[in-house]
């Protein structure tokens, strides 16, 4: 059955430019599709036309019959005073409408009313509010707030209060527990911790509808789907596989594409050599060449008539971090550094030391005081207790979560000028062509621009900078995969000293050689890698559950149930073990894919042994219920 049908669709926001142009393309149920494209390609605008928002110039559009569309995008406005937990209950408007004539029903019986078609319609609604969970409303809404990382205290308080992220994060709660039947998830990763994107990783994974994610987070898309439509010059290109699976694909195609134009271009070539040489001899009296030079011509035009354009890539940003030479060993010394807000321990007696060309991932889950402890290292803030102390060569460039700009209404060439005294109007129109804003683009004032090219011009003015200890604060932050991949070829070249913090994965297994843990008011400190930082964790995390207690074997005679029942336990116990096996497999799996993250054809092969892998699991634990069953228990 067919949840969405896109077919020729059109749709401009300028006379004679079309960002979506024929766009056109089908979506099974039950499918788990990536949609993928450079910033600005029409992803979102296709979003707000399959809810409605939008109408599409030209075209149709088909929603699958009773099927309900869930989109996570920008974040809605709610009524003044609206807590957080108002927020997540607005998903249950439905159960609300149900149980509001329930107890007008319960009312008219309590006075007397006890005619058949009242009885009748009390349990027609009592049953269908029961069908949809009516009554486990707490429980889900705990389910998905402790995913989430939502805490107690943060559900009673005003929605309004709560920080970007925070909202991104109530808001995905939200649409999860509205169980819709067609997820449509817009950048869901972009505010989300570690710890909740893995979440949202399983629940997906769970889902039992469609889900059609627009994401530029190469984990979660690798984890998520299982097929990728691409948005190019307004139509679709499509890739049966995940994400690792679409690099490697891409790039073979456009290989193929540029070998059959560089084909074509030579037989014309040759063919336009032969043409003029039979001209030449039909000019010295052979009247048949003349034939012979006409044809060959039209076969020429033939030729080019059915040839496409020559295959492009996108430009790639070229730019790289200007580097100051460092000397010395030590380049920062925290000494006991505190600091607390409202009456809130962020954290406490941190004390760290950082050495030159150290890769340091400072990680946590949101609201633990990252980015605070940054803005103190930029003297942003200040400590509460304790001190920094940098080395006497240090040189620091810092790109901030949130940008901002002295004077938005500038020019983007306006605000490199105002920025670096001494620079010329076409030096700065240079830098800016290496980011990407080239012609009248860079006349544009810096309000009107998205926050990722706002991130791009921030690191293009960063860049200038001769440095040699950089820190960042979620660098890949709403930039696109292209872009992403151009910061991390340009981090790779730098040989300074970096701090970063990101929930980014495939960005700190590439560059963490140290893990800095922030939690509990605490920093841990793990001086390993980060896919060996997380072997760690999941060593923690096992240690920490209770070890099952040992069953003492009964005798024979004691035994209960009949022969089957025990033949059904024994087939339990075996079962039990090769789950245990299977699990640890897993986990060895998952440690691998951690470590060949950037080898997408690698990490392409290593998932698809962890897909069966987790098939095969997923049938040990059927077989283990269903012995289960059979042992009476």
């Amino acid at each position: 059955m067919v949840d969405i049908a896109v077919s020729n669709v059109v749709k401009s926001f300028e006379i004679g430019s079309n960002i979506l142009d024929g766009l056109t393309f089908q979506i099974q149920a039950g499918e788990r599709v990536g949609l993928l494209g450079r910033n600005g390609a029409g992803k979102t605008t296709l979003f707000k036309i399959l809810t409605g928002e939008l109408r599409c110039d030209s075209g149709e559009v088909v929603i699958g019959r009773n099927r309900r569309v869930g989109l996570i995008s920008q974040i809605p406005v709610y009524p003044a005073g609206y807590t957080v937990e108002d927020v997540l209950n607005t998903a249950f408007s439905r159960h609300q409408t149900l149980l509001q004539e329930m107890e007008r029903l319960t009312a008219a019986m309590a006075d007397g009313d006890s005619s058949a078609e009242t009885l009748r319609r009390y349990g027609e609604l009592s049953a269908k509010f029961e069908g949809i969970g009516g009554y486990d409303t707490d429980t889900a809404v705990n389910k998905v707030a402790n995913g989430l990382s939502i805490p107690l205290e943060m559900r009673s308080q005003p929605f309004d209060s709560l920080s970007g992220g925070e909202k991104t994060r109530v808001n995905l709660g939200r649409l999860i527990l509205e169980d819709t039947d067609i997820l449509l998830l817009d950048e869901p990763t972009n505010h989300l911790d570690l710890h909740a994107t893995e979440w949202l990783e399983g629940y997906v994974s769970r889902f039992k509808g469609t889900v059609v994610a627009i994401s530029h987070d190469r984990y979660f898309l690798d984890r998520t789907v299982a097929r990728v439509i691409e948005i190019l010059d307004g139509k679709a290109e499509f890739y049966a596989g995940n994400y690792s699976f679409y690099a490697i694909e891409k790039e073979r195609r456009y290989l193929e594409r540029m070998r059959q134009y560089e084909k074509a271009e030579a037989q014309i070539a040759h063919l336009e050599k032969s043409a003029e040489q039979l001209r030449l001899w039909a000019f010295q009296g052979m009247d048949k060449t003349y034939r012979r030079a006409v044809s060959m011509e039209r076969r020429i035009e033939r030729i080019r008539q059915s040839q496409v354009g020559r295959p492009t890539k996108a430009r790639a940003l070229t730019a790289r971090f200007g580097e100051a030479e460092f000397f010395g060993d030590e380049v920062l010394h925290l000494r006991e550094i505190g600091k607390s807000f409202d009456g809130r321990t962020l954290f406490e007696e941190v004390s760290l030391l950082v050495e030159g060309g150290e890769r340091i991932a400072l990680l946590g889950d949101n609201g633990t005081g990252k980015s605070t402890l940054l803005k103190i290292l930029m003297d942003e803030e200040s400590p509460d207790t304790g001190r920094v102390k940098y080395g006497p060569s240090v040189r620091t460039a810092y790109l901030p979560q949130i940008i901002r700009f002295d004077d938005p209404s500038r020019s983007l060439v306006d605000t490199m000028l105002y920025a670096k005294r001494g620079l010329s109007t076409q030096g700065a129109r240079d830098r800016l062509a290496s980011f990407q804003f080239r012609g009248e683009d860079v006349f544009k004032p810096v309000s009107v621009l998205s926050g990722g090219e706002q991130s791009r011009l921030r690191l293009c003015m960063l860049m200038d900078e001769e440095i040699n200890f950089l820190i960042l604060d979620e660098p890949t932050n709403h930039l696109d995969i292209a872009s992403r991949e151009w910061i991390e070829e340009a981090v790779e070249a730098y040989e300074g000293t970096l701090l970063f913090v990101s929930h980014d994965r495939y960005f700190i297994n590439r560059f963490a050689t140290r893990v800095w843990e922030l939690a509990n008011g605490r920093i841990t400190d793990y001086p390993v890698p980060f896919a060996r930082y997380r072997e760690i964790k999941e060593r923690e995390r096992s240690q920490q559950k209770p070890a099952a207690k040992p069953v003492p074997d009964k005798p024979k005679a004691a035994a209960k149930g009949n022969k089957a029942q025990q033949a059904a336990r024994k087939q339990m116990t075996i079962c039990q073990r090769e789950i245990e096996k299977l699990e640890e497999a897993i986990r060895e799996k998952e440690a691998e894919l951690e470590a060949n993250a950037c080898d997408y054809e690698k990490y392409s092969a290593l998932y698809s042994e962890k897909e069966a892998m987790d098939e095969a699991l997923l049938s040990l634990m059927e077989r283990w219920e269903q012995l289960s069953e059979e042992a009476g228990e």
